[in-house]
């Protein structure tokens, strides 16, 4: 995997001990991280073009849905415009927000009416829930990071790897349990008191229970109110992203493995 900077250092002292000319003043010939320079890896920059935390800013409502202009049925892709707020500061055309989990490019903005437009591809109808909403619909939307904002939650992609169907709620106290099921070939990838985006909510795992292909997590009394979760119904699905490490992980052993003629980590 790329990494994120490259740095250079100055050569070190033949004497690798550290040493001081007088009381708390380093020799200058010692390593000091202002001395490090980091360049951006130009390998990584061209893989991540966005980067959310799974902290949702606001809950938007479609105003509109349907086939682009150019499309002209309903094979092709398909636009949705969504009313917001928050999300709207700062945010241009061409900027990414994630709807439900799902990374979308902004392609119109309408400041007066406070909303704005994304594009829908085929692909990206086949692979989330979002081809299932309409007008009114609720979305969790976050804006991409910038340099100053702060990490909330863990990295999400906004690439959803599948779908989920809720099973169950169970309240206890204030808190909510919610039980969702998924395809097995991405609950393996799902670990106890791991991360997992749900329609692009940063949560913690709680228990895996693979013979009944479901997992589990709790919402507290605060993030209940600030996302669409809670007011879905048993049987909605939601958008699914596993931590991306889990999946860079397992494509690392599997080539491992597959190295030694042992076979891949998914039949292991």
């Amino acid at each position: 995997m790329a990494a994120l900077f490259s740095y250079t250092t100055p050569s070190l002292h033949k004497n690798p001990l550290l040493r001081f000319s007088s009381p708390l003043k380093p020799s200058p010939s010692y390593l000091s991280f202002h001395k490090l320079q980091f360049k951006p890896n130009p390998r990584f920059s061209r893989l991540v073009t966005s980067l959310f935390t799974g902290i949702v800013e606001e809950i938007g409502h479609i105003d509109q849905v349907g086939p682009t202009s150019d499309s002209g049925d309903d094979n092709g892709g398909f636009e949705m415009q969504i009313g917001a707020e928050i999300v709207l500061g700062g945010t241009r055309l061409g900027d990414s927000i994630a709807v439900n989990g799902t990374c979308l490019t902004v392609t119109d903005i309408d400041s007066a009416g406070s909303r704005f437009s994304v594009g829908l591809s085929p692909e990206t109808l086949r692979r989330t829930s979002l081809g299932g909403l309409g007008p009114g619909s609720p979305v969790n939307l976050e804006r991409s990071l910038t340099p100053e904002s702060r990490m909330g939650g863990h990295f999400v992609q906004g690439h959803v790897d599948g779908t989920g169907e809720i099973v169950k709620f169970s309240p206890e106290g204030d808190s909510l349990w919610v039980t969702v099921r998924t395809d097995p070939y991405l609950l393996r990838l799902i670990v106890p008191k791991g991360f997992i985006a749900v329609d692009g909510t940063s949560l913690t795992v709680v228990g895996v229970y693979e013979e009944e292909s479901t997992f589990d997590f709790m919402l507290v009394a605060y993030t209940q109110q600030k996302i669409v979760l809670p007011t879905k119904k048993v049987g909605d699905k939601v958008n699914l992203e596993v931590d991306i490490l889990g999946k860079y992980v397992e494509k690392l052993l599997s080539g491992r493995l597959q190295a030694l003629g042992v076979g891949s980590a998914a039949s292991s």
